[in-house]
């Protein structure tokens, strides 16, 4: 298989954004990724997008986009695995073209979420869970999270108030982040302050929705630029059961750990080389849960490591470097390229106020669903 590079970065500012539609979001995150790259048009496109069906009445995200941009007659795919859906299209790129299939792809993630009502919205996001074992029943998503976040505090004496670090450090890295949907720091007062939205999940424990847009351009062969150069070093894959309840361990990531550790494999590294994770901190139990599968603490000890000041950008092990999903926000089908784009500056010594120390290896994992689709990439430097 062969070396697949990342040539061209792209984003948007993750926001309510009125003024664009979805194709048009997609097209300024493309088009700069495309002049950063400066290759003119690649040989395919992949589009990541979870609820453009639903939210946005549009299909065929692949033609659009194509059609859009120019890429007239060539392949143009839509890929959709729920929240993961950005790390899944960036995937099926890198498989193209390690395989030698195509020499050059483009991947946008893309989700137009504030222009339909919120209740849509919340009807949308729990699709990723199963419908008949946990919609039908009236779960809604955060709801799904907060019945695992009440178990874990439970099986492991955690109180409420010592999940607070992990807000804390993603509004504190998204202060130095012109992209993220809130660029503030905040106070413990405020994380314990706020209202609750699903016991014990309050609303610093959730990230926000909005309209966002990134991409990147991989080519087979590295491109002549002032930057480092970076490459996929490795590339998984797992699936987990669709609902909660039918896992063995609810209070425990499988399918997190299980394609982590094939990353690992690939790569020939293991969890103290990374020295960037952007992990997929959708609710605060889930970046504990993360941290837990990836190797980075045992179980039921991931809210240590933020209560010791171990995932800041100057630490051990840096998360949510621009902000994560908490205050740069959450696009959904956007995510997984976000983090990947970041992971990839972090890499190049281009992060700025929150450049990491270590830049050889970086991780990004994304999940789709409660845990059930989860795609893990591991980046390096050259």
């Amino acid at each position: 298989m062969r070396k697949v590079y990342i040539s061209g970065l792209g984003q948007v500012p993750v926001t309510e954004n009125w003024e664009k539609s979805i194709r048009e979001l997609a097209g300024d995150a493309a088009l700069l990724a495309m002049q950063d790259a400066d290759i003119g048009y690649p040989d395919a496109l992949y589009v990541g997008n979870m609820m453009a069906i639903t939210a946005n009445r549009q299909a065929q995200l692949g033609t659009m986009m194509s059609d859009w941009l120019g890429f007239h007659h060539k392949p143009g795919l839509a890929v959709e695995a729920a929240c993961g859906s950005g790390a899944a299209a960036f995937r099926a790129a890198v498989i193209a073209i390690a395989s030698g299939e195509i020499e050059s792809a483009l991947v946008i993630g893309v989700e137009k979420m504030t222009d339909s009502p919120g209740s849509e919205i919340t009807a949308s996001l729990a699709t990723a869970a199963d419908a008949e074992l946990e919609g039908d029943f009236g779960l809604s998503f955060v709801a799904i999270n907060a019945l695992i976040m009440q178990r874990y505090m439970f099986e492991y004496g955690w109180r409420h108030a010592d999940f607070a670090d992990f807000s804390l450090n993603a509004h504190a890295n998204a202060a130095h982040n012109p992209y993220a949907r809130f660029q503030k720091a905040i106070s413990r007062k405020s994380f314990l302050d706020a209202p609750m939205v699903a016991e014990p999940i309050n609303l610093m424990d959730a990230s926000p929705i909005g309209d966002g847009a990134a991409a990147i351009v991989l080519t087979s062969q590295p491109l002549s630029h002032n930057h480092p150069q970076v490459f996929v070093a490795a590339s998984a894959s797992c699936t987990d059961t669709l609902s909660v309840q039918n896992r063995k361990t609810p209070t425990f990531l499988t399918a997190a750990a299980n394609s982590a550790n094939r990353a690992y494999a690939q790569a020939g590294i293991g969890p103290q080389d990374i020295g960037v994770f952007e992990y997929h901190d959708a609710f605060s139990i889930m970046a504990a849960l993360s941290l837990e599968a990836c190797g980075f603490a045992e179980p039921g000890r991931g809210p240590q490591l933020a209560l010791d000041g171990k995932i800041k950008f100057d630490s051990e092990i840096p998360v949510a470097t621009m902000g994560g999903l908490k205050a740069r926000g959450h696009p959904v089908g956007a995510t997984g390229v976000y983090q990947l784009l970041e992971v990839t500056q972090q890499l190049r010594g281009a992060a700025g106020a929150t450049q990491v120390k270590r830049t050889k290896y970086g991780m990004a994992q994304n999940i789709g669903g409660s845990g059930s689709n989860i795609t893990t990439h591991i980046l390096q430097r050259e």
